[in-house]
């Protein structure tokens, strides 16, 4: 038996779109003489759909689109993920289709409902194996979470007889380090079943996350045989064969595809893809955003550039007298070195302006923080009038580190429709740039960037350590409490300065309002700010 598994960048609400390229691959496999076709989880409507699932004329789309991909693609077994609606109820569905007809539907039984998940919120749980016969072999078909909990599935399946493959739809997210642990699944499905898996998921950019594809197949003693491209659209064929002794074998129908050689290459090539899906299927056709010199601003222009093209991309420098001729000068050479189209507009008269109008407010001076936070709110404004007049999408430039801190201006620098390194930590952004520099073979990003102490300029000799610990400091305690829910008791225990500990915790939970309030970001690690993690404003609880 042949199988391929076509892993594609489907989008959200476009029935009719992911269906075409369904039968594009279709055509592919076709040329490729395979018995069996899967698509990921979700194929036709894209994931997650969320409350569009509360539409019933979106269901009845989905079953109508499903129908049609049968009728169109007769020839071969195919397997569709779509959302279903039966008796009342929604499911997320595998759809079994063979001569011109949908002969089966898998409904999905282990709803994830944790971080980004929200399953159980639109479906209910499918009560009943699908087992398929296709060349001689039975083929279990499950959907993402199915598999994750092996002695559950081990029940599930226990009636089903003896089965030579486990087929997986998915559409699971990209994190840092996720694809170590989902090979570790895939490979102890495969054992404890002695049966071959086969695993597709989905790739693209849908708002804040990234699905990285890497579909592969897996033999029973649960080796990987051959995995798909990372990021990119792949078809991805393999040969399963019963042997004379039972087991079966499981031989790649194609040369080895490339992987990410390293972890900053995964996060690049994350960032990227969701910037260019972010922007494109939301029907921009450039960026802009604004050029401080600084360090963040010059790795979201180079990772903007590699998405979207240099012609794509309007980097903008809104100097004060507050900002250094280095920091200028750099701006305008990133500027060049991305050959982007650059723009300086100053901005000291506007704000010797507005402090003038504000003289008259009695307790006003312009020697405090709302006088710094009133020269980037007049920046964001800029950007988001150009942004209005053009047409173009504002990147915001604010990291992971100063997202949970608070240490952005509302209505300022977070002003902007995506938020490229919201997930990013600064000590991860110092390491972006270097790999920015290394993949180029040249300086891209100018040196004194990456060497300079950071600073917001917006008052004399500014540096951001005046206001925050050492970011290696910050980002090891943010780490902790962000992503790993730990307590002050513990970051404290584990070594970390007490003091610092209650104060950047504090920092957190008061800014939780800000976070609300600023643009969806790319998620690259295990708990983002977002869907990931949703505290409430109006909040006394402290671990403190």
């Amino acid at each position: 038996m042949r199988i391929a598994l076509g892993q594609f960048n489907a989008i959200v609400g476009d029935l009719t779109g992911n269906a075409e390229k369904m039968r594009d691959i279709y055509a592919k496999a076709l040329d490729s003489d395979v018995d069996i076709l899967v698509f990921p989880e979700m194929a036709i409507c894209g994931y997650p759909p969320e409350d569009l699932l509360h539409k019933k004329h979106f269901l009845d789309d989905n079953q109508l689109t499903v129908e049609k991909l049968a009728a169109d693609c007769p020839d071969k077994t195919l397997i569709v993920g779509f959302a279903g609606n039966y008796m009342g109820g929604n499911y997320n569905s595998a759809a079994v289709l063979q001569a011109s007809g949908i002969v089966k539907v898998y409904n999905k039984a282990l709803l994830p409902n944790t971080g980004v998940f929200d399953e159980r919120r639109y479906f209910q749980s499918g009560t009943s194996p699908t087992i398929i016969k296709v060349s001689g072999l039975n083929i279990a078909i499950t959907i993402c979470a199915d598999i994750w909990d092996i002695e559950w599935l081990a029940k599930f399946l226990k009636d089903a007889g003896e089965i030579q493959m486990i087929l997986n739809i998915s559409a699971s997210p990209f994190h840092l380090g996720k694809i170590k642990k989902r090979q570790e699944v895939i490979s102890q499905c495969a054992k404890k079943f002695n049966c071959a898996v086969a695993y597709c998921n989905l790739i693209g950019g849908q708002d804040e996350l990234i699905f990285d594809g890497r579909s592969m197949f897996v033999d029973s003693t649960g080796q990987n045989i051959i995995k798909a491209k990372a990021f990119e659209e792949d078809l991805l064929i393999a040969d399963i064969t019963k042997t004379a002794d039972g087991t079966v074998k499981v031989e790649p129908a194609q040369p080895t595809r490339p992987q990410p050689a390293e972890a900053i290459d995964e996060i690049y090539q994350a960032l990227v893809l969701g910037t260019k899906d972010y922007t494109q299927k939301n029907g921009f056709k450039k960026v802009l955003l604004g050029l401080s010199g600084g360090i963040d601003s010059s790795v979201v222009a180079a990772i903007a550039v590699d998405a979207l093209g240099s012609e794509s991309v309007i980097g903008i420098t809104m100097p004060t007298k507050f900002n250094s001729p280095e920091t200028i000068s750099d701006a305008e050479k990133l500027a060049e070195n991305l050959d982007i189209e650059f723009m300086t507009i100053p901005i000291e008269s506007t704000l010797q302006k507005f402090n003038d109008s504000l003289t008259s407010v009695p307790g006003w001076d312009d020697k405090g923080i709302a006088y710094e936070n009133l020269q980037a709110r007049i920046r964001g404004s800029i950007l988001m009038s150009l942004s209005n007049q053009f047409g173009s999408l504002v990147l915001t430039t604010g990291n992971k580190s100063e997202t949970a801190v608070g240490y952005a201006t509302l209505y300022g620098d977070t002003a902007g429709g995506f938020a490229l390194i919201k997930d990013v930590p600064k000590t991860l952004v110092y390491e972006l740039a270097k790999y920015i520099n290394k993949i180029n073979n040249r300086q891209v990003i100018p040196t004194d960037v990456i060497t300079r102490p950071p600073s917001a300029e917006l008052k004399p000799d500014q540096k951001d350590s005046d206001s925050l610990p050492d970011y290696d400091l910050l980002d090891k305690i943010l780490k902790g409490y962000v992503e790993q829910d730990k307590s002050a008791k513990q970051l404290i225990e584990s070594g970390l300065p007490q003091e610092v500990v209650h104060r950047v915790i504090g920092m957190v939970d008061r800014n939780e309002y800000k976070r609300r309030m600023s643009p969806p970001g790319i998620k690259i690690t295990p708990k983002a700010f977002g869907k990931d993690r949703r505290l409430p404003i109006t909040n006394r609880y402290s671990s403190q």
